[in-house]
């Protein structure tokens, strides 16, 4: 790997250009880099390598200067950042600050960003499930967005090829919905989720299960993970500082040390792509336009091969702004909805209650997952009065613990917990439907700090969300009834759009040029060298956790591209 600073055209030509090193980014390089293309990989964040750049993995919780908590000082001049539970003493260093990077919001929208070499990838809940026909077949079922040009067989084998690199925790449970998928060992439910579950299953006869979740944690490392240097998860539960021991799947981690091996990958950080350069005559990409953070110099940089992994919405902004003759209102945008069909995941219930059982029992220790229910309204069929539907992360702990006594007397007053009940929670994650009016755009007149356009939001709940949401506090509040939980109580947590890191569309995928931006193969319809392959080419958002999905379009979509690249179609 070679950083440089260099003026001559054929020192800045590649065989491949990789914008951004999140998740679907450190895919991206990983793939080209293995199959022998010289690759530029852009950052526009700062460089942060495993361990080297984990300055709080470590610390104690004393060691804190505030307890782990932001200052009054830092919550006022972050008021959308510090909405963020990452955004705390330990992990704020990997989250942007709201001055440093500006944008309008027509409609509210808290946009979380990880602007470092790994991006988000360092931040995220590492929650991994596949996507089943049930979701990529939802938008020709109900007509709302447009029919995705794959389906489940297409994507399979690669959800299989990046869970075994990746190293996902789950169990096989036998769900059609959920898919399942290469699992390490399982973490297990506690008592009370066992409970939970097994009353939930007799009650709505096998329709409803609530399962361990899955999640990118290496519980029981094979020989590909050892080769990656990276080593068992120690349940330590502070992923957001960057593990050390490699334990969760990071492209710090993982994926940007396997490129590097190659000796194929260049890493430029402090590289905002200001846009992707169109050549009119050959009729396909040739570069992209390079703004230096430190410097404010732009550079250009060429390559035939150029995958965009910007993250969601910066992907978006970076085609609106790739404008040329041929393509005035951005790269690719003849069907004219770039930036249009925004999806998210609707965070808004939350629901709690009491459980007076299992005092002789407690929790053992600490997990990295909690417990997972899958969507089960209008799976098959319609069945409610909204479209689609929710998942929901359920967590049950000791109401309690005793912490008294010294020495003998507290080890005995531990391995014999107190008379109290437990406590469950659940948290949903519903599908919203992605609708022309949730749009991103660019503003004609503020730039930022490196001349290009300040994005509008105008992303937005709708009646369609609200129902869901009500539906949820019914079902739960039904299923803890009847599972013999108490104090059952509904929360709003009224989080706007964007506050938790799942923005998706913009750049969609489609079978038709006229209504989609991408093929099935993640490629600009109209311009075949550039390829999509985050969050932004989401068709539908379905309710599973998306990192997993963009893991296994991108080592998909790679694939094609160098193979159409050796026949020369690219």
């Amino acid at each position: 790997m070679s950083y440089f600073n260099i003026d001559s055209k054929q020192q800045r030509t590649f065989d491949a250009i990789v914008i951004g090193t999140g998740i679907s980014g450190g895919w991206a390089a990983k793939e080209l880099t293995e199959k022998g293309l010289k690759t530029l990989v852009l950052e526009r964040g700062k460089d942060v390598k495993h361990i080297v750049d984990y300055p709080t993995t470590n610390m104690q919780p004393w060691e804190f200067e505030h307890l782990g908590q932001p200052t009054l000082a830092q919550r006022e001049a972050n008021p959308i950042a510090s909405k963020h539970y990452i955004f705390k003493e330990d992990a704020m260093h990997f989250v942007v600050k709201d001055a440093e990077h500006p944008y309008i919001q027509d409609k509210p929208f808290d946009w979380m960003r990880g602007y470092q070499v790994g991006g988000r990838s360092l931040l995220w809940a590492r929650q991994t499930q596949r996507l089943s026909d049930y979701d990529f077949e939802g938008p020709a079922r109900d007509g709302f967005a447009v029919d995705w040009p794959i389906r489940y067989k297409d994507i399979a084998p690669w959800y299989s090829y990046v869970e075994k690199f990746a190293g996902i925790s789950g169990n096989r449970d036998g769900l059609a919905h959920l898919p399942d998928g290469e699992f390490l060992k399982p973490h297990d439910l506690n008592c009370v989720e066992k409970h939970f579950s097994q009353k939930t299953a007799s009650k709505y006869n096998n329709s409803r299960h609530i399962i361990i979740g899955r999640v990118a944690h290496i519980s029981d490392p094979q020989p590909i993970h050892l080769e990656q240097g990276r080593a068992k998860c120690q349940h330590r539960n502070m992923c957001q500082r960057g593990c050390p021991f490699g334990g969760y799947f990071s492209s710090n981690s993982s994926t940007l040390p396997w490129a590097e091996r190659t000796g194929n990958m260049t890493l430029r950080p402090h590289s905002v792509v200001h846009s992707i350069i169109y050549d009119e005559k050959k009729q396909k990409a040739s570069g992209v336009r390079v703004v230096d953070t430190l410097t404010k110099e732009m550079s250009e940089f060429y390559a035939d091969t150029i995958f965009l992994n910007a993250s969601a919405i910066n992907s978006n902004l970076i085609l609106l702004n790739s404008k040329s003759a041929r393509f005035p209102n951005g790269l690719g945008n003849d069907s004219g909805v770039l930036g249009k069909f925004i999806g998210f995941h609707n965070y808004r219930g939350r629901i709690t209650a009491e459980y007076d059982g299992f005092h002789d029992s407690t929790t053992d220790g600490r997990r990295p997952n909690a417990a997972y229910l899958p969507r089960f309204r209008n799976v098959a069929k319609q069945e409610t009065d909204f479209l689609r539907g929710y998942a929901a992360s359920v967590s049950a702990s000791k109401n309690g613990n005793p912490r008294e006594g010294l020495g003998t007397s507290l080890k005995d007053s531990l391995f014999k917990p107190e008379t109290g009940g437990w406590n469950i929670g659940a948290q949903m994650m519903g599908e919203t439907i992605t609708k022309e009016s949730n749009r991103v755009s660019l503003d004609p007149v503020e730039k930022d700090a490196w001349g290009i356009p300040k994005l509008r939001m105008a992303v937005d709940f709708d009646d369609n969300d609200m129902k869901m949401v009500q539906d949820f506090y019914t079902q739960l509040s039904e299923m803890l009834d009847s599972a013999g939980f108490t104090n059952i109580k509904t929360a709003d947590t009224k989080r706007n759009p964007g506050s938790e890191n799942h923005e998706m569309g913009g750049v969609r995928m489609g079978k038709d040029s006229k209504t989609s931006m991408l093929n099935k193969w993640n490629q600009l319809h109209h311009c075949k060298n550039v390829f999509v392959t985050d969050g932004a080419c989401m068709t539908s958002t379905a309710t599973q956790n998306p990192s997993l999905t963009y893991m296994a379009i991108t080592a998909r979509a790679v694939d094609y591209a160098v193979k159409e690249k050796r026949k020369g179609n690219l």
